[in-house]
């Protein structure tokens, strides 16, 4: 593999059409994300439907838009790395067509990249010495896990959601204080200046893993009970309590194995943009002597520079070459430990 190596990433797994230039899995020549949250948010939530034909309309021009700002020309890229899995199978297929297609016309060999995988790259972006091994707690709106990072291409879940992930489970919890969508950035800002002071139950199980329907139907059930005594919510409080309990839990077990490991946490994912998460997650490793590590709030949420940095990674060992048989994948998970 040559010196230097450009990857130009594609994602479009839910509702953000992304692309990005990335020079040796780290350094981003340029990020451009289009954003659909203003038209979602008037139906509360994403409209699969709605996202599929918005990146249609989209992906070709942000696209050229990432090539222009990392001041690149077609011929500059080595490899285009694309999200196939997990996400919406309409939104996906979007992403993974234009990439072919682009692949095609331009003789330029295609990775598939695994979205769970590309959040875990963000550290890459944002912390240039960090290597693996570490231990990554991953929260988003589809997954939450604690993974073992051994490499760059190689992940093991250790602990993982039973039911909801994280982030889904904020937005629900949203929907139910008539927030707007999305919701887990409304409730941070609530709980910012609320104070924790109803007691929900834990999100951990006792071997570890993670349940959080009982969380959300417990909040759900507490503001029934309230306005069934014509009692509205302090909201602030509330949404403190909640985030709390939904945050707390899995960070101490992701600290507890990181303690018992590699010495390093990363957080990763939507979640991790959230200010309680950052701060507890800082707290209780500096108390041990972990390092952490935090992406920047930009590369949080759904990127394509973290897709590109994968890529770089899957390219370099020859793993993941894609073809022109290349399908989405919605449902793809990370692998999990035995």
């Amino acid at each position: 593999m040559k010196k230097d190596i450009i990857v130009l990433g594609i994602e479009s797994s839910c509702d953000e059409t992304a692309a990005s230039v990335v020079k040796n899995g780290r350094e981003v020549l340029s990020s451009i994300v289009n954003s659909q949250i203003d038209i979602h948010k008037q139906y509360g939530g994403v409209v699969p439907e709605i996202a599929s034909r918005n990146h249609v309309q989209n992906i070709d021009v942000v696209v050229k838009e990432a090539l222009d700002q990392a001041k690149v020309g077609i011929k500059d890229i080595d490899y285009v790395a694309v999200t196939y899995g997990a996400g919406l199978v309409g939104a996906l297929l979007v992403g993974v067509s234009f990439a072919k297609a682009f692949c095609q016309a331009n003789d330029i060999p295609l990775v598939k990249v695994n979205h769970i995988e590309g959040h875990i790259c963000a550290n890459y972006i944002t912390h240039p010495d960090l290597e693996p091994p570490f231990t990554c707690l991953l929260a988003s709106g589809g997954h939450t896990a604690i993974v073992d990072v051994q490499s760059y291409t190689d992940y093991t879940v250790l602990k993982t959601t039973i039911d909801d992930a994280c982030g889904e489970a904020f937005d629900k919890v949203a929907r139910t204080l008539g927030l707007c969508y999305p919701g887990g950035v409304q409730i941070d800002k609530l709980a910012q200046n609320g104070v924790a002071d109803t007691e929900f139950k834990s999100v951990v199980l006792k071997d570890g893993n993670f349940s959080y329907s009982g969380l959300k139907t417990g909040v759900i059930n507490y503001v029934h009970n309230l306005a069934q005594k014509g009692i509205q919510p302090d909201k602030n409080n509330l949404a403190k309590s909640f985030t709390v309990a939904a945050i707390k839990g899995v960070v101490d077990e992701a600290v507890k194995i990181a303690d018992q490991s590699h010495k390093k946490l990363c957080v990763a994912g939507g979640v991790g943009a959230n200010s309680y998460m950052r701060e507890y997650a800082t707290q209780q490793c500096d108390k041990r002597g972990i390092k952490i590590f935090l992406p920047q709030l930009k590369y949080c949420g759904d990127n394509a520079a973290m897709i590109a940095s994968q890529g770089y990674f899957l390219a370099r060992e020859g793993i993941d070459l894609a073809g022109l048989d290349l399908n989405a994948c919605p449902t793809l998970t990370l692998k999990t430990k035995n």
